[in-house]
């Protein structure tokens, strides 16, 4: 009997050994991936399209005589951002208020710009050099134009800024007289 009882407690221990081998253990948790912080990336793109206006003030000096009023106009172009550096050019049309020459009236200028700046996140800071074509009452002439600006982007299609050009004209129209001019004008653009 003694012996019976022997064989039955072994054949238990061995039927319960592999349930008791070892510890319920929970499985291991998912590991925990931390998010990385957003990181700033300096630039929008300005790559594109745009038309707008502007308004702003001149100063012109013809020959000693001073003449100074408001100007109005038109202006487009098309920019091509490389990252931080932007390449564009712009062709605008400008009006001014009569007597801005002094004795004679300035109907209009044209002028053909290329610009080169610096992509500042949501400003573009710039400077251009071109040409300028100049329709006066007292004849029709041909210069250069430089200078510096800015834009900034409002929202994804409205650029706002402003811009500081200076015009100088030789001899104009054959007449002897050097013309040169200052423009401040505030811009708006819509891009596309």
């Amino acid at each position: 009997m003694f012996r019976n009882a022997m064989i039955a407690a072994v054949v238990a221990g061995a039927a319960a050994g592999p349930a008791l081998a070892g510890a319920y253990t929970e499985a291991p948790a998912d590991p925990v991936v931390a998010t990385p912080a957003p990181v700033y990336t300096a630039g929008t793109d300005w790559t594109g399209g745009y038309v707008g206006g502007q308004l702003g003030y001149g100063d012109v000096d013809a020959g000693g005589t001073d003449g100074d009023g408001t100007v109005y106009g038109v202006q487009g172009g098309y920019d091509y951002d490389f990252g931080s550096f932007v390449l564009g050019g712009e062709v605008d049309y400008t009006g001014a208020e009569d007597g801005i020459l002094g004795g004679a009236d300035l109907d209009s200028m044209t002028r053909l710009k290329l610009k080169a700046g610096y992509d500042a996140g949501p400003a573009l800071i710039y400077g251009v050099i071109g040409a300028a074509y100049a329709n006066t009452s007292a004849g029709d002439d041909n210069g250069i134009v430089y200078g510096v600006g800015a834009d900034y982007m409002v929202n994804d299609t409205v650029s706002v800024g402003a811009e500081y050009l200076y015009h100088e004209f030789e001899d104009f129209n054959g007449s002897g007289t050097d013309i040169d001019a200052g423009t401040l004008a505030a811009r708006v653009n819509y891009r596309f």
